[in-house]
């Protein structure tokens, strides 16, 4: 049986669109989205570099 959802992961160098587009190409369709902080410790303390982005995708039906 076959997956039919999977996360993609907004790439750092990549709009919100791409990715988007990116599922689309890959017959996937967004149904649910979650962010979270990427953190880098600097002199002891976590500071929040970028937001983490990704859409669970659906597989389209064929």
């Amino acid at each position: 049986m076959r997956k039919n959802t999977v996360w993609f992961e907004v790439e750092e160098n990549e709009s919100i669109s791409d990715c988007l587009d990116r599922m689309r190409e890959k017959g996937y369709a967004a149904v649910g989205r979650k962010e979270e902080p990427l953190f880098e410790e600097i002199n002891g303390q976590p500071v929040p570099i970028r937001q983490i982005v990704k859409f669970k995708g659906s597989k389209l039906s064929e």
